[in-house]
């Protein structure tokens, strides 16, 4: 299995075994439990739904429900999300996976929903300079001018300007693995990993990292 659900916790520092200072991330891995496995036969392709967090059976609409049910569920799970399965990796519905699956990884790869920052200017949305800053001057934070001359007579999608920031999917690849505390169902990752505290990451297995090592 390539990766697990898990929530970010926050920063901290930890020493590694040659004594150098290193700031981590930890995040709370699983553990996750099997809700469906799909196969070549059934499915067209070999995959594992696992299953994170606890939710109120109310919350959930019934078709969700009885997934789950049919999973053998005693509780109901809040967020779902599929894996790739390892080459002749066998696992049945009602498994838990644990942290223990990043033992001898080295490196990682976190996917999360980057922090929300509303609506934003230019300047800080996309690190533009800005206009003059002194007296006198019309514009100090505008983007300058963004028209077009009559032939479009229009302004070109994908232009940046003002508008939403953050509050998207970002993927922070290669991560280097500090530590992995089964135990404690946690990892610490060198770096930070896309979102607040408290938010929901997938760790999956470096892909580039191991074709490397390949």
């Amino acid at each position: 299995m390539n990766g697990l659900i898990g929530k970010k916790v926050g920063m901290t520092q930890v020493f590694d075994e040659n004594g150098r200072l290193s700031n981590v991330t930890a995040i709370a891995v699983g553990p996750c439990v099997v809700v469906q496995v799909k196969t070549k036969e059934t499915d067209g392709y070999n995959a594992v739904q696992l299953g994170f967090g606890p939710q109120k059976k109310q919350r959930l609409t019934k078709p969700a429900l009885g997934h789950q049910e049919k999973a053998g569920l005693e509780e109901p799970i809040s967020v779902l999300r599929e894996f790739a399965l390892d080459e002749g990796e066998e696992v049945k519905p009602g498994d838990q996976v644990t942290a223990a699956i990043f033992e001898g990884v080295s490196h990682v790869d976190v996917s999360g929903t980057s922090k929300g920052r509303g609506f934003q200017g230019v300047m800080k949305r996309y690190n533009f300079g800005g206009g003059r800053a002194s007296h006198g001057s019309g514009t100090h934070r505008e983007p300058g001018a963004i028209g077009m001359k009559v032939n479009p007579a229009r302004i070109f999608k994908g232009k940046k300007m003002p508008g939403h920031m953050g509050a998207e999917r970002v993927t922070t690849q290669n991560l280097r693995i500090a530590q992995v505390r089964p135990e404690e169902h946690v990892i610490l990752v060198e770096g930070a990993v896309p979102g607040p505290s408290g938010g929901l990451v997938e760790v999956r297995k470096a892909i580039k990292k191991a074709a490397k090592a390949s």
